[in-house]
């Protein structure tokens, strides 16, 4: 079974995520978008299209939690529900919560440090 096939998003904690971007935009040439985030559009004729994000959070979110870490890595995945049934089998504490929406299929793992891992099935063609 196919597992990780990339890197969806790198997301982080910042005491002022509006400033940091504009920091980021201005010095670095990154392209912020209204929601604060930047979306990396990759592929090409040898490679299936997709993105990776960019994505700073407000220092109170509690969108790591339970990880006290005030980062999170969100990885791309081919099938979602095997992926998460094998990490359950191989004794991973898997989180209950899951999530479907027109920006794909979620589910979170937590790593043996204790850092909340996303796990993201992107919609058909993304």
């Amino acid at each position: 079974m196919q597992r990780v096939t990339g890197i969806g998003g790198i997301f982080f904690k910042s005491p002022d995520p509006k400033r940091l971007g504009a920091w980021y935009r201005d010095h670095l040439g990154l392209d912020v978008t209204d929601w604060g985030g930047v979306v990396f559009q990759w592929g090409g004729p040898d490679s299936a299209p997709g993105m990776t994000l960019w994505s700073p959070f407000a220092a109170d979110t509690g969108y790591m939690a339970p990880s006290t870490a005030p980062f999170m890595v969100n990885f791309r995945v081919a099938d979602l529900d095997a992926l998460l049934a094998a990490l359950r089998a191989e004794g991973c504490a898997v989180l209950d919560k899951r999530e479907d929406s027109e920006h794909g299929r979620f589910g979170w793992v937590i790593d043996p440090d204790g850092n909340k891992v996303e796990l993201w099935e992107p919609p058909p063609g993304q």
